[in-house]
């Protein structure tokens, strides 16, 4: 964790590695130098997916993954993301050890992987690796999406040299670890938190119009201000939350300004929005009442709503078997569980597609995440590792 946490380091004790920034390509040199070290094949995919491959039982025979991703949010923390990739490499090193000595006879060969763009920071959606990598996204589409400055995902991945060619492996089972990004774990006091299942989302990119105009002379009656009319729109989106039926989160997280000038009354507002809810019923009410907000709410201030493009991710389960597993080997290690669900995204959930799959989580302190201050105690840093590791030997063995 201090290597990996060390490739692009803020000030603030966090990092800040943006998918396919040559900062990200830092953290994969970092990683394909961990893969040479254990004696693991790397494998780049098109879409720069990486896997280390452990030959344990012949080129030829099947595979387990675990994983997660290096890429991070802006000045975002050091173990969102890294924590499952790291945990995937102690347990590789240890499988390798066991393996060498003649003390294991896996089935399957063991497969660590770093998804490209699991947050969605720079290139919208997130998850683009692993949806490409499950076929729910096309590999152009995939390419084709552009950041802020008009850079397309299939011109950064050439420029970090990750554009690959490889054949990637199809597991039989995936176990992702992960930071839990919430309080429950240090609030019950347990100690690994396998996620039951994960919430659903709806990601919306949204625009207020109005008109361009002088901040200073244009009389306050005549104003068509994009920002107020964006500011009616958030109002009643967090208003949502109290009129739901269940749980529901809400939120919007960026805005685009337009002209984005000091002395200019907003002509535009992009805004990205989320709606979150376990409960899929939920998520369909809040997307038909966000709808209503746009016609009604930029109206207050002269203003018109659109919605530009709408990305769905419904609410499912994880592997029951994977889950059993988890906590059987928890029980035995002598470490208390708590089912969970997970309200973040993890490519994890891409991989329910695949084959049988689940995510486990580790306490985070405070329940801080995306922050520099995101935080994970050793102790709990190891017991997920060793849970990662009595799971994947079970299942190399299977």
């Amino acid at each position: 964790m201090d290597g990996i946490s060390a490739v692009a380091a803020t000030p603030e004790g966090g990092v800040n590695r943006p998918a396919l920034t040559p900062e990200d390509g830092q953290a994969r040199a970092w990683l394909r130098q961990r893969f040479d070290d254990l004696g693991m094949r790397t494998v780049i995919d098109p879409i720069g997916n990486m896997f280390g491959i452990l030959n344990l039982a012949g080129w030829d025979a099947p595979c387990v993954m675990t994983g997660s991703h290096l890429d991070s949010q802006p000045f975002g923390g050091r173990f969102d993301g890294a924590y499952g990739v790291v945990a995937g490499l102690a347990a590789a090193a240890a499988i390798r050890e066991a393996h060498a000595t003649g003390g294991f006879k896996p089935t399957a060969n063991l497969v660590v992987c770093n998804w490209t763009n699991e947050e969605g920071a720079r290139f919208q959606p997130s998850l683009i690796g692993s949806s490409v990598y499950d076929g729910s996204m096309a590999l152009a589409d995939a390419y084709a999406v552009k950041d802020g400055k008009g850079i397309s995902v299939h011109s950064a991945l050439g420029a970090i040299g990750y554009l690959g060619q490889g054949v990637a492996p199809r597991p039989r089972a995936y176990i992702e670890m992960h930071v839990e990004c919430a309080p429950e774990l240090e609030r019950s006091g347990k100690t690994i938190g396998p996620f039951a299942g994960y919430w659903g989302a709806t990601k919306i990119r949204a625009a207020v119009r109005g008109m361009q105009s002088h901040t200073g002379p244009t009389p306050m009656e005549r104003r068509r201000d994009a920002l107020l009319g964006a500011a009616y729109v958030m109002t009643e989106l967090r208003a949502l939350v109290d009129r739901a039926a269940d749980v529901l989160h809400t939120s919007v997280g960026r805005i685009e300004a337009y002209p984005n000038s000091p002395n200019s009354v907003c002509s535009d507002i992009i805004m990205f929005v989320e709606l979150r809810a376990r409960n899929q019923t939920v998520l369909e009410w809040a997307e038909m009442e966000f709808g209503a907000i746009m016609d009604s709410a930029p109206a207050k201030a002269k203003t018109a709503g659109e919605i530009l493009d709408i990305e769905y991710r419904r609410a499912g389960d994880f592997d029951k078997g994977l889950l059993d597993l988890v906590e059987r080997v928890s029980a035995e290690q002598g470490f208390e569980t708590m089912r969970l669900h997970t309200v973040a995204a993890h490519d994890g959930i891409r991989m329910t597609n695949v084959c049988p799959s689940i995510v486990v989580a580790i306490k985070s302190i405070g329940g801080i995440c995306h922050n520099a201050t995101e935080y994970s105690e050793p102790r709990d840093v190891e017991a997920g590792a060793s849970v990662l590791l009595g799971s994947l030997w079970s299942l190399l063995l299977t």
